[in-house]
């Protein structure tokens, strides 16, 4: 068994010891075994999952496949640039400086 401190109210203090007399047992086992109940109470509710979890829901199958069409649809696209892309110049810049090394 591993010592831990727990600070709680006096009001509750006071009623636990109150019930360890009544009930003829140590203060530090009721704690323990409120504490374990409340661990498989909340084991039981299932695993603990982020809050951000599920909040990016869009109910659309191909997110994935046209994440940079969505994330760029509302950029003004930079002067010069092909406008019929649905990504920045920059982007295919490295895909271009690779074809370029491998005429040499």
């Amino acid at each position: 068994m591993k010592r831990t401190t727990v600070f709680i109210d006096e009001s509750i203090e006071a009623d636990l010891h109150a019930l360890a007399r009544r009930q003829q047992r140590p203060v530090a086992a009721l704690v323990r075994e409120a504490v374990e109940q409340y661990v498989v109470a909340g084991r039981q509710a299932g695993p603990a999952r982020p809050a951000f979890v599920g909040m990016g829901a869009s109910g659309f199958a191909d997110t994935a496949e046209r994440h940079e069409e969505m994330l760029f649809a509302d950029l003004a696209p930079h002067e010069g640039a092909n406008t019929g892309r649905a990504r920045p110049a920059s982007r295919a810049w490295p895909a271009a400086r690779r074809s370029a090394r491998s005429r040499r």
